[in-house]
């Protein structure tokens, strides 16, 4: 990505425009009235760069991995969360969200800590007879010795089998709130916010959302804990290295809304054929078996943070962009970002795993792919468009904030 901001300064450097592309007058991008009170083109992708890593990356909490995974296989899998959470990191909220009413929903059924219950949700706790994760309802009340066994945890052990602590998870939120108050302090002064700041405060506001449901569940754990008795009935084990692909007693010779709905519960964290007896880990969007009210108060939370989301974009409505055409793609794809993800949940509470596919089950599904595939697709403009913009930035876009402004004079 450095390699691409560093081509796109010099193209603007050389005064060459992208083909097709009509530039409207503008300030070089390297020019500045106070020399004292400059920024780069440099400065300002470095700051939207390490925000979106902290965004993407830092924030990013997985669950534990299958067991005996190389360090290639882990990093392609914790790679495979960030490329989910930039593309679509409302249902990052969404993950963390279920995660967050399952960790409180166990600490206030089985008199345990937060700690504990985000623990068995990331499937960290598995048994001794087979290694298979304990992580549902009826395992923690059918089989008294997990139960236990979990409450003799101390939640500082499972903390201390974390990657991250307060302090990382505090220096992510700061970088994520200092460069809102850079934009917000941009507004104040009358001096233009680039595009991409734009896309990047957008990253920033909510994972937010991400930081504080996330706050008590252990970052990075790879090895889990061993609970409940040596030695159980129908304690054979499969070794499957990734479960969220499995799904039992289904074949490709279904009908097409049955693997449709398999694969929109993998979106949704609804895995209605994962059986944990029968893998040695967890789904990588797994939550654990929940009620209705659990999923329907992270829909919500989902479609709200996406509408949010996609109005950030909006707020650069009226920015100056090097073309006319630029600035429409901008516009249409900010509001249909902010407009499908309200439009996906509806028709995602109509997807019915029974039906017999008639002709209303054919237009809820077409309905749903179309509304997926532009939503992709608006995604994918929004992450290329602040990117062209930076060949020509407005008058004042390299212009810094003046923060003596914000200091009270004697």
């Amino acid at each position: 990505m450095l390699l691409l901001f560093f081509l796109v300064h010099r193209l603007s450097s050389q005064g060459r425009p992208l083909p097709g592309l009509h530039l409207d007058l503008r300030a070089p991008a390297d020019s500045c009235d106070d020399i004292n009170n400059c920024r780069k083109l440099f400065d300002i992708a470095w700051g939207c760069l390490a925000t979106i890593f902290a965004c993407t990356w830092v924030s990013v909490h997985p669950n534990l991995p299958p067991p005996n995974q190389s360090r290639l296989a882990l990093f392609w899998r914790r790679l495979k969360l960030m490329f989910t959470a930039v593309i679509a990191p409302e249902l990052m909220v969404g993950f963390a969200a279920r995660q967050f009413f399952t960790s409180r929903a166990h600490s206030k059924e089985f008199n345990i800590s937060k700690t504990h219950g985000f623990f068995i949700s990331m499937g960290g706790f598995v048994s001794r007879a087979g290694h298979h994760p304990v992580t549902t309802y009826s395992q923690l009340v059918d089989v008294r010795e997990y139960l236990t066994d979990i409450r003799a945890v101390e939640a500082e052990d499972i903390e201390d089998k974390s990657k991250g602590d307060a302090l990382s998870k505090g220096v992510a939120l700061v970088q994520g709130l200092w460069f809102t108050t850079q934009c917000l302090a941009r507004v104040h002064q009358n001096l233009p916010v680039t595009e991409l700041e734009i896309a990047t405060l957008a990253f920033a506001v909510v994972n937010l959302f991400i930081w504080l449901l996330w706050w008590n569940k252990p970052l990075d754990v790879q090895r889990p804990m061993l609970v409940g008795p040596s030695e159980m009935l129908n304690s054979e084990s499969v070794n499957i290295q990734d479960p969220s692909l499995v799904s039992p007693g289904k074949t490709d010779t279904e009908p097409l809304p049955s693997r449709l709905f398999f694969w929109i519960g993998l979106i949704g964290g609804q895995y209605r054929h994962y059986e944990p007896e029968s893998c040695t880990s967890v789904p990588s969007f797994w939550s654990t078996h929940g009620n209705a009210l659990k999923y329907m108060n992270s829909f919500l939370i989902e479609c709200f943070v996406g509408t949010v989301f996609g109005a950030i974009h909006c707020a650069a409505w009226n920015n100056e962009f090097p073309s006319t055409d630029e600035r429409w793609m901008w516009r249409s794809c900010s509001l249909l970002v902010a407009a499908l993800p309200v439009i996906i949940g509806f028709d995602f509470l109509f997807l019915d795993p029974d039906w017999s596919y008639g002709i209303e089950e054919r237009i809820t599904t077409i309905i749903f792919v179309a509304s997926t595939a532009l939503y992709i697709t608006a995604r994918l403009f929004l992450l290329i468009l602040p990117l062209i913009a930076c060949r020509a930035l407005p008058p004042g876009a390299l212009t810094d904030v003046n923060w003596a402004t914000y200091i009270p004079h004697l």
